[in-house]
């Protein structure tokens, strides 16, 4: 099982890379002509905000862009490190090229930026403030989920060149939501994140 964990890691290690990195290009005072909210500002029935101002297009360009350079990069140094290269899920069924990796590097990116969203919603329509978590009894569901959601979609694309049982699935997400729940108190330590959860 140990062996799976750390495949786990090999193969999501260019999406973690790419949501440091979009972290601090969301930051980043440049590229402000695409740095608006993708709800554009609406509300829906309710008078709520769909998305709110956090979830930019910024983020998206900076999930793909990011994404797809840190596969690419990750593909490369795994095809010097055969260690890495077979233990890497994406490479169990094909072949670890510049094309393909730029391919899955940008669906990862994108789902991860595009799962995120539904969470986003559902905080909106709740009334919790953006970059916030619910307080009282909704609290923890909450941070899972906020650690959770973009997991889902990166190991989607993992899954449709890697077939695993849906118990599998879910572990993956699991792991995934823990380290994500880590990366985000060490990037709240170097005042990258507002919020540690």
């Amino acid at each position: 099982m140990l062996g799976k964990i750390a495949s786990m890691y090999i193969t999501l290690a260019p999406a973690i890379f790419a949501g440091i990195l979009n972290m601090a290009w969301c930051k980043a005072p440049i590229a402000r002509g695409i740095q608006v909210p993708i709800d554009g500002g609406r509300t829906l029935w309710d008078q709520k905000r769909i998305f709110g101002d956090n979830k930019t297009w910024k983020g998206v360009v900076g999930m793909l862009l990011f994404g797809s350079v840190s596969a690419v990069l990750w593909g490369l140094l795994c095809g010097a490190l055969p260690a890495l290269e077979t233990r890497n899920f994406f490479y169990v069924n094909h072949e670890n090229t510049v094309v393909y990796n730029l391919l899955t590097g940008a669906a990862a990116g994108l789902l991860y930026a595009l799962f995120e969203l539904p969470n986003s919603f559902l905080k909106r329509r709740l009334d919790i403030r953006p970059g916030k978590t619910r307080m009282g009894a909704g609290k923890l569901f909450f941070i899972i989920l906020d650690q959770a959601d973009s997991v889902f979609g990166c190991v989607l694309v993992v899954c449709a060149v890697y077939p695993m049982s849906v118990g599998f699935y879910l572990l993956y997400v699991l792991i995934g939501a823990v380290t994500h729940l880590l990366m985000n108190m060490l990037l709240y330590a170097c005042h990258l994140r507002k919020n540690m959860f």
